[in-house]
């Protein structure tokens, strides 16, 4: 005979005697597992990636991040700035979690934090994220067709300096099921406003060194008003939407950018 054993409150106990299929069923209506993943600051403090977890049915967001607030104290500061994610998109902290589902803690990122997106279009542009050095031409070419009368490129390097430090190089880190995601609702909108068809956003992670090419953007239009205001929003919101971190290594130390 074996004992009936149910969840409160984290607390097992005792209750009575049943058969293995009973526990079996029992006990997978008071737990849920959900995979919680970690990226940049947050990853490093724990020194891992991702994980199980364990929970009682009806768990919120907010009720995990206060889950790892007080197994790792350390984390306070980050987890009070950080916004939620589940299964690759931006939610509320009040939501509540389901079995299977994948919650990232996204810390903020070097643009800001992100705002809401529109709903998305039947678009399909082109987008590479990658650890091998971009390649401009290829882009461009990818926007290209008879009917453009203008293509604008945007281009981000890695620079040497930031804030008063002398920067030896750039760490980026990507969550790049989420990533893409989001940069093709941002190019979704960016078709919305402007009506650009072809577009084009590669963006590097990994170690960049000094003058390599971290992101671009490429926005190919019949006018060429439509593809500067496209461009200049693309990154804009890029900045700020997508879960893509920046560490600078400098030569007095390193740090996760933020804002």
């Amino acid at each position: 005979m074996l004992y009936f054993c149910y969840l409160a409150k984290s607390h097992y106990c005792l209750r009575k005697e049943c058969d293995l299929e009973d526990l079996l069923v029992a006990w997978s209506h008071i737990l849920m597992y959900i995979h919680i993943r970690y990226f940049a600051s947050i990853r490093e403090l724990l020194g891992k990636g991702d994980e199980e977890l364990s929970l009682e049915e009806g768990t919120t967001v907010a009720q995990v991040r206060t889950i790892l607030r007080e197994r790792e104290p350390r984390l306070q500061p980050i987890l009070e700035s950080s916004i939620c994610a589940v299964n690759h998109s931006y939610v509320p902290a009040e939501t509540i979690l389901q079995t299977g589902d994948e919650l990232v803690f996204i810390p903020p990122m070097g643009g800001g934090q992100p705002e809401k997106q529109a709903e998305k279009s039947s678009m399909e542009p082109f987008i590479q994220l990658t650890r091998e050095p971009l390649n401009r031409e290829a882009l461009v070419q990818a926007v290209s067709d008879p009917g453009v009368g203008g293509i604008v490129v945007f281009e981000g390097v890695v620079r040497d300096n930031a804030r008063g430090k002398q920067v030896n190089y750039l760490e980026y880190e990507v969550y790049p099921e989420m990533a893409e995601k989001q940069i093709r609702g941002i190019i979704e909108e960016a078709h919305k406003r402007w009506g650009v068809e072809h577009v084009a956003v590669a963006h590097r992670f990994g170690r960049l060194e000094i003058g390599e090419a971290s992101v671009i953007i490429v926005v190919a239009t019949p006018h060429r008003g439509e593809a500067f205001e496209a461009c200049r929003y693309i990154i804009d919101t890029l900045k700020t939407t997508v879960p893509i971190w920046k560490k600078e290594v400098a030569t007095n130390g390193e740090s996760w950018v933020e804002g």
